[in-house]
């Protein structure tokens, strides 16, 4: 058989090394985009040596399409067939689906877990993946504390990973340095800052880890209710206390704004501009401060 040759290979004689829960939505993009324009590249198997699995290949890439061909009733599938041995092939497989960052954040954690269980560092998991050293040392990170949300986050494109870092390192004082920082740097502006915002109000809520199915009342414990009970006074305090420095702000403008229209060289001024009149609600609110 020479290199790199596309051949049809059964499905049911292909046996999947490393499977992983697709997202449905992903699954159904690749069966719509093999049914208007046919299976654009290959999968990639190697032939098995594991005759336990009683099938000839096993899959090292392509679990989408091999799943969008079964799932439309095919019997075969294109396929390049290389010479790799079942670790190798476990390895490539691995490298893949690290690479695609599509993964649930688990699966990536396990996936680069289990490339520095077999001798690889950083700086070879990055060259493998083409995802940069920095990226899967900071990733590893916030994974090992449990952020889950932070990582699927910085998957999405929706804060970048030294935002992420910081969030799950430093202080709350600190991190709103950061948005600060980020926000009039342009790195977070309109819905990605708004988006950033109730992401950091969910982890605060319901945790770190993205499944927010709630315990049963039987399960949580009185420390727990307890710490619940703390964050949401926490939270209300924050908001009261934003809310209490909003009205000395508006308060102290308004008496200002007051002032300036008790001086006749001002309203002198304003008249020459053309402006005789204020809004109708900012006089209202005038008259409340007198």
């Amino acid at each position: 058989m020479k290199s790199n040759e596309v051949i049809l290979v059964p499905v049911d004689e292909v046996h999947i090394l490393n499977p992983r829960v697709r997202n449905q939505t992903i699954a159904e993009e690749i069966r719509r985009n093999i049914r208007n324009v046919g299976l654009k590249r290959p999968i990639t198997v190697t032939l098995s040596t594991d005759v336990k699995i009683g099938k000839k290949y096993d899959l090292v890439c392509g679990q989408g399409r091999l799943e969008a061909f079964i799932d439309a009733g095919e019997t075969e599938i294109p396929a390049i067939v290389i010479n790799a041995d079942k670790e190798s092939a476990h390895i490539m497989s691995l490298v893949e689906n690290i690479a695609r960052r599509n993964n649930s954040p688990m699966e990536l954690l396990n996936g680069i877990k289990y490339l520095k269980g077999q001798g690889y560092d950083d700086a070879a998991i990055a060259e493998k993946t083409g995802l940069g050293r920095e990226w899967i040392r900071g990733l590893v990170r916030l994974l090992e504390k449990g952020e889950e949300r932070l990582v699927s986050a910085v998957e999405k494109g929706r804060m970048p990973l030294y935002l992420a870092l910081k969030i799950a390192t430093e202080s709350e004082a600190a991190v709103q340095i950061a948005l600060t920082e980020a926000h009039e740097a342009g790195e977070l502006v309109g819905g990605k800052l708004i988006a950033v915002q109730k992401l950091l109000e969910r982890r605060n809520h319901y945790g770190k880890k993205l499944s927010t199915s709630s315990k049963k009342a039987k399960d949580i414990s009185i420390d727990e209710l307890n710490a619940l009970y703390a964050n949401d006074i926490k939270r209300k305090k924050r908001i009261m206390a934003k809310a209490e420095q909003l009205r000395q702000v508006l308060a102290y403008t308004a008496a200002a704004l007051n002032k300036l229209l008790r001086d006749e060289h001002f309203t002198n001024q304003l008249k020459a501009e053309g402006m005789n009149d204020i809004p109708q609600q900012l006089a209202e609110m005038l008259r409340e401060v007198r």
